[in-house]
């Protein structure tokens, strides 16, 4: 019994502890974050089905968490990137809502040649790249990076390159986890709730 006791314990401090930091040097350097989309800023399940009037239906679970955090990191100056592998119009409604013009879906997962377009556009060399990803079609990008993450469900292949992992799984806070980290390091974090709040007061 005192064994059980002291797990549970254990457990409970854990869950509790403080978010693992990120190097401020990193950190600092971080112009652009790559996020793929099912299995981290979704949970990886797909909801297929047909409407009454015989249309195909395809819906997908956004954590609304996450999707503030990007609100508060794009407001910070870092910019971010959607790149996924499924074409799927709820990842680019997904996109819309959140005001992130850079949403890129290729069906043949070809993702590198993606975030390399992007890289020069926005003048950007690896070292100033984050991508957030899970599975196999991100480590061509994940092994370029200067700072590769893995979500807590990530496949073993993604883990062993990442730098840092989140304690939460895709679609469940992950990127929330992932943004708030890399702001704390950047010293931004607290600013930005400030001015995210004081933009909602009547003071």
């Amino acid at each position: 019994m005192k064994r059980s006791v002291s797990r549970i314990v254990r457990a409970e401090a854990e869950a509790e502890a403080p978010d693992r930091e990120i190097s401020r040097g990193i950190a600092k350097g971080i112009r652009l974050v790559v996020l793929d989309v099912d299995g981290v800023l979704t949970d990886g399940g797909v909801y297929v089905g047909l409407s009454a009037g015989g249309e195909e239906v395809e819906l997908k679970r956004f954590d609304i968490q996450d999707g503030l955090a990007l609100k508060l990191l794009r407001a910070s100056g870092v910019e971010v990137a959607l790149v996924s592998g499924r074409v799927s119009a709820a990842t680019a409604l997904r996109a819309e809502e959140l005001g992130i013009r850079e949403c890129y879906q290729d069906a043949g997962a070809r993702k590198l040649p993606v975030v390399r377009e992007i890289m020069e556009r926005l003048g950007l060399d690896w070292s100033e790249v984050a991508m957030v990803g899970d599975d196999l079609p991100d480590l061509p990008v994940l092994t370029r990076v200067g700072f590769p993450v893995a979500v807590a469900n990530a496949v073993p292949e993604v883990r062993r390159v990442a730098l840092w992992s989140t304690r939460r799984e895709g679609g469940r806070g992950a990127v929330r986890e992932f943004v708030r980290a890399l702001l704390l390091a950047r010293g931004d974090w607290d600013r930005a709730v400030s001015d995210y709040c004081a933009a909602r007061t009547d003071d």
